[in-house]
């Protein structure tokens, strides 16, 4: 067998997919991230594919991963979204070659179902109870919503106030059943992140998500002393040497390594392992397309220390086309009481609507995040 094309769409509201073809007819499907730059990711996906992948027997997965991976400038999230893209794609075709779901092909499974969370507030957090309400009647117990919007590095303590009680009324309301993740979502510097951190801890949270940037990395440990509430970390990572310091550090209590940009499924399976001998959880990142989605799914099925999965569905980012959109068999993502089963179909599981997937992707794409700023005019953290 032998890959014989490649193909990038660029698909609404900010998903890029990538098909790989071969010689029998089995093609793979894989999700990049287009963060901002995705003329950058697509381009750069066509230079790596063409150079690496084409002719190549796409069962050879982990020499092709090591070939993209290993260039003299070597990580980065460009290069860290492409190489995990085609990635998925080849774990597709070979799943698919021998007919079984890719966790098979990884020890088989740990579990019988896989917990699920969902979002609730968009970027600047409103409405909680009512969307919070939503999603328990849609049979989750478990929601994520970001902690505040704009923070300079000393800010107003009535900002500290209003996230306090938007957490308080979710935990009057509907009591400790409810589990809270809290994601500051590197918007919060070393100085507010202590103090919201302190000012929490009264609601007994699921985690608190980025409680600084990462590249502030020895911030987490000033912040894990004014707290016990679990620290999670772990999407703006690239590789599994980056997430060797963070076990290391002994502050983190959660990673959050994102399939489609860690380096893909084996990778990410990988940095789980390493997680599980430091006594560590695992809560994949995955707040994107369906592709995506259905690799963190294969990783989630046959990984023990994952406790639970963030998806998308809903979430304040899907703007005119949501999760389900492009997927035919949309049955794969039936939440029922907070769960997800355990795919069973072949390859990562998901049968893609090709046809509306070229028809949209003629659109383009264009998507950057928000830029904020300070009352001062400085540039703030989203």
């Amino acid at each position: 067998m032998k890959i014989t094309n490649i193909e990038m769409f660029r698909v609404k509201p900010r998903w890029i997919f990538t098909k790989l073809t071969t010689d029998t007819g089995i093609v793979g499907w894989g999700e990049m991230i287009s963060g901002t730059k995705t003329e950058t990711v697509v381009a750069g996906a066509y230079e790596l594919g063409n150079r690496i992948l084409l002719g190549r027997n796409p069962f050879d997965i982990e020499q092709l991963w090591q070939e993209m991976h290993r260039s003299f400038f070597r990580g980065g999230p460009i290069n860290g979204t492409i190489v995990s893209g085609f990635e998925m794609a080849l774990w597709d075709i070979k799943g698919k070659a021998l007919n079984v779901p890719v966790w098979e092909l990884l020890g088989g499974k740990a579990r019988s179902r896989i917990k699920v969370y969902s979002w609730i507030g968009g970027d600047r957090p409103d409405d909680v109870i009512k969307q919070a309400q939503d999603r328990i009647n849609k049979g989750f117990d478990s929601i994520k919503m970001n902690a505040t919007e704009e923070l300079n590095y000393v800010d107003n303590y009535k900002k500290v106030e209003e996230v306090v009680e938007r957490v308080s009324s979710l935990r009057d309301k509907f009591g400790s059943s409810l589990n809270i993740g809290i994601d500051f979502h590197g918007r919060v510097h070393k100085p507010m992140a202590k103090v919201l951190a302190h000012a929490l801890e009264p609601y007994n949270l699921m985690f608190y998500e980025e409680v600084v940037l990462p590249e502030n990395e020895e911030s987490f440990r000033t912040v894990a002393e004014q707290c016990h509430t679990p620290l999670a970390t772990g999407e703006r990572l690239y590789t599994r040497w980056q997430f060797k310091k963070i076990l290391e550090s002994g502050c983190i209590d959660i990673i959050q390594p994102d399939v489609a940009m860690v380096g893909g499924i084996w990778e990410t399976r990988k940095i789980a392992a390493m997680a599980e001998a430091y006594d560590i959880a695992v809560a994949p990142h995955a707040p994107y397309g369906p592709v995506a989605l259905a690799a963190t799914l294969q990783v989630d099925s046959c990984t023990p220390n994952v406790f639970i999965q963030e998806q998308s569905l809903g979430i304040h980012y899907n703007k005119g086309f949501d999760l389900l959109d492009f997927v035919e068999n949309k049955e794969v993502f039936a939440y029922k009481d907070g769960y997800v089963d355990v795919p069973d179909k072949p390859g990562l599981g998901i049968i893609m609507d090709e046809e509306k997937i070229r028809k949209i992707s003629q659109d383009g794409l264009v998507w950057t995040n928000p830029s904020w700023k300070n009352d001062d005019g400085t540039i703030a953290e989203w």
